[in-house]
């Protein structure tokens, strides 16, 4: 039951109002009935009624005024003004404060039930918006803990932009200043392999019970970190510090967790060292590594703290990650990301650099490289001559290069290009949906349910995206286009037509004749009757 505030000087027309009205039947409580807005002011802050029904004519507080009080402190409250034909005026201001309904004087109980029953529908319909709000936040505070584990285990196997990176840490609460990184990896060395879910509970359990004493000791310890578990079912710890104190406190903090485990436990781990990070974006060749470090562990046995760099010197590093960084090239050129295009070739060239490959083998890997660009190009609908040249093949272009940084400098290039034809391809793309969408509108502006998401289903777009991609195209939102649309038709008719001002109101999209011709004079500055007046004086 949904309450409402009556306000009226006139005692008949209030009284008249509160005793004729089926309020319960309608599903409201009419909880007061005042004779000016001052009064009704205390009301409504006592009530706190969902509906206010103010007249606007009164002493000492105006409806306007009263209306004024209550959208400043209660925005979401609705209220129907009561007005007279020679308040337009005042009419023209409460469309200004969000007024949600209109009644002209002398009101009719079918009336009043109309505007109720149209008021009750939205109410309930925000109730249930509410309700479905407060069922996603609550799932979502429910889920948190697995989100933010997904999150990590993300961070760890792939390097997030910049921009997403810092939004995700401060959504999920987490602190890892650094400046440097590094990241452990914690393994059971010795599981049993029986089957049935009694089994299978206790390998969870062994799992879980290591995560916790994972975190019980880096939570004691003054190093800044993070404990999650991977997918491989491995215990992740990212550890923020300066380095080489960094190191050194991994190493203890990694002895600690294997005794640890045998002692409470009894059962042995053994727990891999990735490599140092500079940066926490790349804190994913950490955690790789530390991984890797735990492959040894068939060589040297469990129970065993295992450092990558004692077992893989950087001069002959093993690991590969060339297919992570063709990723990021991609996804550069896809998101139209010059910056991260660069800092992807960069990163893969120095790669290069460093691991001491052959002459033929770097051409192999740099032609795997272009052929995940190509790939990318075809499926976004973009020429391979834009981007590489009329008639190049780029595979066998990078055999006229002496030096890495030539094909650097060549290849940076290109991806800019690349970058520059995705996006001219988007724009394109977005022009051509823009102008489906306007055609669309001069089509059905005339049906009242008419609205953006009937639009942006149209042109196959999501609601976001098409009301920022049509206020950027045509310099207005996408109601006070359709409005202005409607206007012209509105006016045309006006002009040139003997039709009734509902038939108008309707033809232009319109079922509520006096909403219409009160957005019609705000829009114009005449009412539907003075601007035929005009135009017909006009035209004699």
């Amino acid at each position: 039951m949904y309450k409402i505030v009556l306000v009226d000087d006139e005692a008949v027309v209030r009284v008249g109002i509160r005793d004729r009205i089926e309020w319960q039947t309608l599903g409201f409580e009419c909880a007061a009935d005042c004779e000016n807005g001052v009064e009704a002011l205390d009301a409504i802050e006592r009530i706190q009624p969902d509906v206010v029904l103010t007249d606007i004519n009164m002493p000492f507080m105006d409806g306007l005024e009263l209306t004024q009080a209550v959208k400043a402190k209660h925005p979401e409250m609705k209220v129907v003004i009561l007005t007279g034909y020679d308040d337009f005026d005042y009419a023209q201001r409460a469309v200004k404060l969000k007024v949600n309904d209109f009644i002209l004087k002398p009101i009719t109980a079918a009336e009043l039930t109309a505007v109720l029953q149209k008021i009750k529908a939205e109410l309930d319909e925000q109730r249930k918006d509410r309700e479905e709000l407060d069922r996603l936040q609550r799932q979502l505070r429910e889920s948190m803990p697995v989100l933010k584990e997904r999150f990590l285990d993300r961070l760890a196997t792939s390097s997030i932009r910049e921009g997403e990176l810092a939004e995700r840490l401060t959504f999920f609460g987490i602190e890892l200043p650094g400046p440097d990184y590094e990241a452990l990896a914690i393994d059971l060395d010795l599981l049993e392999r029986g089957a049935g879910p009694t089994a299978a509970a206790d390998r969870e359990l062994l799992r879980f019970a290591i995560y916790n004493v994972t975190q019980e000791l880096l939570s004691e310890d003054d190093t800044v970190s993070e404990v999650f578990r991977s997918r491989e079912e491995k215990v992740m710890a990212v550890l923020s510090g300066n380095q080489p104190e960094l190191h050194d406190r991994a190493q203890e903090l990694a002895d600690k967790i294997r005794l640890a485990a045998e002692q409470f436990l009894r059962r042995t781990v053994s727990v891999g060292i990735g490599t140092p990070a500079v940066s926490l974006r790349h804190i994913s060749e950490s955690c790789q590594a530390a991984v890797s470090a735990l492959e040894y562990r068939l060589l040297l046995g469990g129970n065993r703290v295992i450092s990558i760099s004692d077992m893989e010197p950087r001069s002959g590093r093993k690991a590969d990650y060339s297919q992570e960084y063709d990723r990021l090239l991609v996804a550069g050129i896809k998101t139209g990301t010059a910056d991260e295009v660069d800092h992807a070739v960069d990163t893969a060239i120095n790669r290069h650099r460093t691991a001491m490959l052959t002459i033929d083998q770097s051409y192999i890997r740099l032609q795997r490289t272009l052929i995940a660009v190509m790939q990318a190009l075809e499926e976004l609908g973009c020429e391979e001559a834009d981007v590489f040249g009329p008639g190049v093949n780029p595979l066998t272009a990078i055999y006229s290069f002496r030096t890495l940084d030539e094909i650097s400098d060549w290849l940076k290039e290109a991806c800019r290009r690349a970058v520059n034809s995705v996006a001219e391809a988007r724009d394109d793309q977005c022009r051509q949906q823009m102008k489906e969408a306007l055609a669309y509108i001069h089509d059905h502006y005339g049906e009242s349910e008419l609205s953006v998401k009937t639009v942006s289903k149209q042109v196959l777009m999501s609601v976001s995206y098409f009301s920022a991609a049509f206020k950027s195209h045509t310099g207005k939102t996408f109601v006070e286009y359709l409005t202005a649309v409607r206007m012209d038709k509105a006016k045309e008719l006006l002009k040139f037509t003997g039709l009734r001002t509902y038939e108008i109101a309707a033809k232009s999209g319109y079922p509520d004749a006096q909403y219409f011709s009160v957005l019609f004079k705000k829009h114009t500055g005449d009412s539907p009757t003075e601007y035929r007046q005009k135009t017909s004086a006009e035209r004699a």
